[in-house]
């Protein structure tokens, strides 16, 4: 027995040195790139991270604010001055990927990342079947706000403008941008995607813009922004005299300033009797491809940390964002956040962000220009298709042939 129990202790010796000789740690300098909101929240977690990793306790972290709209296009511009982590949204991750911005995510990291983010999160970090960032939000999408003592109904567009218009106050909805636009067409049934290769390129369109659910969902447009009460906008900072606003969670300080004991908001509404839908977004953190695996290593362990369920908790407590965890979105605080819990709804309506072409958005801002001018005002069906048979050749011009 006591024979035995020597082997067993030995193996057990032998592994823990093993494990032991494995961690090399690492003790150079990785340069991380976030939102100037949390980079104070962010030394705070690396901090923690290092304490608990002793491996990395000599790391030197170098954060700096640079936030998710300006991080992609810093890091194609210049890969190797660029950050070894670095948060970004979803749009630009086929972008990154060709550039070669963005190491896959490690195989074990990749299943927890699986397991632990709801479904959209981890779609929206792939590029085909290979995963290349970890999922850190899930709230990067639209809905209603709105003043409860005006709108009587919030659950269709009709009711809202009707009561905007009764009670002299504005309803804004962001028509001629490229965003908040697919809320019309998506909703009513339309597709507009783009397919991208292995290296990030556009190389197919997907569209059903020019059919009689696009002639629709352009027309619901058209006769929106005929209502006294529209204002064309997305800000609820800027907004003026307002009862209701399609806007995000980044604005619900302002909502609740401004509505006061009667701040509220929930999905979007119908409209000529279809849901309005839109995108859905997320951010994410990604890791720079490195010559040193030390180093390699010590960016995976920290980008997995950084969007673990403790910290995406923690950064929704210091900024509000909303987590992709699912264990995060259980969390009391989470679901009785009124604009996430609105955002939640409306994502079940939503289709995740893709990768699309820089001109697709001043298209799109271009056809909501063309509404906001009246142009389109006295267009029947046919011409109103034969604008979206343009729109779609257009679209398609922009493919990486």
């Amino acid at each position: 027995m006591k024979k035995v129990f020597a082997i067993v202790l030995a193996l057990v010796l032998c592994l823990s040195l093993a494990s032991f000789a494995s961690a090399e740690g690492f003790d150079g300098e990785v340069k991380i790139w976030v939102a100037e909101a949390t980079v104070e929240f962010t030394k705070e977690k690396v901090e923690e991270f290092k304490a608990a990793h002793p491996e990395y306790a000599n790391m030197t972290v170098k954060i700096e604010p640079v936030g998710e709209g300006d991080a992609a296009s810093k890091m194609i511009t210049d890969v190797e001055a660029g950050a070894d982590i670095f948060g970004f949204a979803q749009d630009q991750l086929a972008r990154l990927v060709a550039a070669g911005a963005l190491e896959e995510v490690e195989p074990e990291n990749a299943k927890a990342v699986e397991a632990e983010n709801d479904a959209g999160a981890v779609g929206a970090v792939k590029l085909g079947d290979t995963m290349y960032a970890y999922p850190m939000t899930s709230d990067n999408g639209y809905f209603l706000y709105y003043d409860k003592s005006v709108i009587s109904d919030p659950s269709t567009l009709e009711q809202i403008l009707a009561d905007c218009e009764a009670a002299g106050k504005n309803f804004y909805f962001e028509i001629n941008s490229g965003w908040y636009q697919t809320a019309f067409f998506f909703g009513a049934g339309c597709e507009l995607t783009f397919d991208t290769d292995d290296e990030g390129k556009l190389v197919k369109m997907n569209s059903s813009y020019a059919t009689e659910n696009g002639v629709k969902a352009l027309k619901a447009m058209i006769e929106t922004a005929k209502s006294p009460a529209f204002q064309n906008g997305s800000s609820m900072s800027n907004a003026s005299n307002v009862a209701a606003i399609v806007d995000g969670v980044w604005d619900s300080t302002p909502a609740k300033e401004a509505f006061g004991e009667n701040y509220a908001a929930t999905k979007l509404p119908t409209v000529a009797g279809f849901q309005l839908g839109g995108f859905g977004g997320f951010k994410m953190l990604g890791v720079k491809p490195q010559t040193d695996e030390d180093k390699l290593g010590a960016c995976d362990a920290l980008a997995a940390f950084l969007t673990s369920e403790e910290v995406q908790l923690g950064r929704y407590d210091v900024v509000g964002w909303g987590p992709s965890n699912l264990n995060a979105q259980k969390s009391e605080a989470v679901q009785a956040d009124v604009a996430l819990s609105a955002l939640a709804a409306q994502l079940a309506f939503c289709a995740p962000q893709g990768q699309y072409p820089g001109n697709y958005w001043s298209l799109a801002t271009a056809l909501g220009d063309d509404v906001l001018a009246d142009k389109l005002d006295d267009a029947d069906d046919a011409a109103l298709l034969e604008v979206l048979k343009t729109f779609e050749a257009t679209c398609e011009t922009y493919l990486d042939k």
